[in-house]
């Protein structure tokens, strides 16, 4: 079953790290299978907290998703930007289309 990463930047100090951490996140992600469905783009919240972007990747599988999360490779990318972002980021697995129709 597809599964998705969803993060939601709160604030952002330093976009030159958040730049390295993409640089260095995306090429891990993709080894994973990961495919971007939303990468920054227009956004407007209706409630909560201010988002200032939304990034979300799609995996063939929850085991791949939290696979990749939990891999070193991963955990080393986001240390580029883990000081000076704060997000929140959830894994969250899709739903099989047969099963709502």
């Amino acid at each position: 079953m597809k599964t998705y990463w969803i993060s939601l930047y709160l604030e952002i100090s330093n976009m030159d790290n958040l730049k390295k951490y993409g640089e260095k996140a995306i090429p891990v992600i993709k080894s994973y299978g990961g495919k971007p469905v939303v990468r920054g783009g227009k956004l407007k919240s209706f409630s909560g907290e201010n988002i200032l972007r939304t990034v979300i990747w799609e995996f063939p599988s929850y085991d791949n998703a939290l696979s990749c999360h939990e891999s070193n490779d991963y955990k080393t990318a986001w240390s580029y930007a883990e000081g000076t972002t704060k997000r929140t980021m959830f894994i969250v697995e899709g739903v099989n289309q047969e099963d709502i129709w």
